[in-house]
């Protein structure tokens, strides 16, 4: 059984109620988006799955150049991101694919980041590997909705940590690992940390990014391969009838509707950033290492990758 949570990741352990009258309600158990394989399905390893009608963008990082097909990369010193061989069996996932290794001796990590033409139903895959080592992560994989695409319009959906948004300005959900205050193992376990016009503030005044995570969420395996997919359904403005749902594997394990994440028909989800940002909050292991692969950008369900393409 599955349930609406509210908390603020890392920030504070108290759990709140959604605002009367914008209840966000978790639909999982009665949900009718697909499951299982989607349309990668039809490209082995994601080779061609750019030419898909449906998709937005595609990377898989087998070629050279991954920093001139995204906008934006987070490489301090030029050493945190970098392509690297599979040194596993990664079916499905080609030869090569993206490290990120976070040193808290000397940086936060990084990561990369791609603006896009959005669409009322945006879908989101990539594929990650936690190292057997690997602690705690602070901020994980970011969808974000800015002004516009060009000039500073393109950033007003980033910072505006422990401030409440906007819904002409900005919003943003992410899926990443959440540690419960030390109380999972690390990386944690999936949930949504979410900032839009009717999120909850916390205990201190502020408005850190509410949570949203199952009943029966396991904890998050490491030293395999997994594949992480969420959705974004953009509201009618003045409506709260948005949604955001996600998958891991296949399996659809949260789906929630009723958000209104903005108030005006030209502001749109349009930012993808693929990171792994960490600090010594929660974090004691000095070096933290997480693949990348396989990412896709979509206007419908795009499913785990594949070794073998079944028939189009």
């Amino acid at each position: 059984m599955l349930r609406n949570v509210f908390a603020w990741t890392w920030t504070c352990a108290v759990l709140c109620l959604p605002a009367v009258g914008q209840e966000v309600k978790n639909i999982t158990a009665t949900s009718r988006l697909p499951q299982g394989p989607g349309l990668s399905a039809g490209f082995a390893a994601d080779q061609g799955i750019a030419s898909h009608a449906a998709v937005i963008f595609a990377e898989d990082f087998e070629s050279s150049g991954f920093e001139d097909r995204w906008d934006e990369v987070r490489n301090e010193g030029g050493q945190i991101v970098k392509r690297v061989p599979h040194v596993e069996d990664a079916m499905g996932l080609g030869n090569m694919g993206l490290e990120v290794q976070a040193d808290l001796r000397s940086n936060t990590g990084g990561g990369l980041t791609r603006w896009f033409e959005s669409a009322d139903s945006v879908f989101f895959r990539w594929h990650v590997r936690f190292d057997p080592d690997c602690d705690y992560i602070h901020h994980f994989c970011t969808v974000r909705a800015n002004k516009g695409l060009e000039g500073g319009d393109r950033w007003s959906g980033f910072g505006g940590a422990g401030e409440k948004p906007m819904g002409d300005t900005r919003f943003s959900t992410a899926l990443e690992p959440w540690g419960n205050w030390g109380k999972f193992p690390p990386p944690g376990r999936w949930n949504f940390y979410s900032y839009w016009q009717d999120m909850q503030p916390a205990p201190d005044g502020k408005f850190w990014g509410n949570s949203f995570m199952s009943d029966n969420a396991s904890d998050i395996p490491k030293g395999k391969w997994i594949a992480c997919e969420m959705m974004i359904r953009h509201n009618a403005p003045g409506e709260a009838d948005g949604e955001q749902a996600y998958w891991i594997d296949g399996e659809l394990r949260g789906h929630w509707r009723g958000f209104r994440w903005r108030s005006t028909p030209t502001l749109w989800a349009n930012a993808f950033t693929l990171e792994s940002y960490v600090t010594d909050r929660w974090t004691k292991q000095p070096i933290n290492t997480v693949r990348f692969d396989n990412v896709v950008i979509a206007k419908e369900y795009i499913g785990p990758a594949t070794a073998q393409a079944r028939a189009r």
